[in-house]
């Protein structure tokens, strides 16, 4: 987990692109929302891997999006619920119920159904907001953090070994 942390902080540092490590922010949030062994997890992450993203900044914010998902559980279910329980979307539900894909992807429990829609409505909003979050961090704290002396301690830790062993810095 230190190497991951290390390499993520390596692309905060570097002069890597902020849009490839802000996507792999909001694929790793849409991937972390829902159960892991869902049909549209393996799609997200074949696509993580098939287009250039920063996949340390993938698996940091999946890891982090899942456990977040626990606090967001009853809203994601509450959205699911409603979302299959509406009226005039139960002749859609009962169509899709009848393809093979759709039983695969389970799409008709509540928290997965859930999970898919919150975090296809937030996939945009989350690139935008961590792609200033990057660009913000690279202008105005990156410098200003180099000051303090926790970041000083933590250059004497083995956590800034790995981060500069990763930068090709040596140790």
């Amino acid at each position: 987990m230190l190497t991951l942390l290390a390499k993520l902080f390596q692309a905060l540092n570097s002069e890597s692109s902020s849009r490839q490590i802000a996507l792999a922010v909001a694929l790793g949030f849409f991937f972390g929302l829902a159960p892991l062994a869902s049909l549209h997890n393996v799609v997200i992450l074949f696509f993580a891997l098939f287009i250039r993203v920063h996949l340390s900044s993938f698996i940091l914010a999946a890891t982090f999006f899942s456990g977040l998902s626990y606090i967001f559980s009853f809203f994601l279910v509450g959205l699911g619920e409603s979302l299959l329980g509406a009226q005039a979307l139960q002749g859609l539900w009962t169509g899709l119920y009848q393809f093979d894909w759709f039983k695969l992807a389970h799409l008709h429990h509540t928290y997965t159904l859930g999970a898919f829609v919150f975090g296809l409505l937030m996939l945009v909003p989350m690139y935008f907001l961590s792609l200033t979050l990057v660009e913000k961090y690279r202008v105005s704290l990156m410098a200003t953090l180099e000051r303090y002396r926790i970041v000083k301690a933590l250059k004497a830790s083995r956590f800034y070994r790995i981060y500069t062993s990763l930068a090709g810095q040596g140790v």
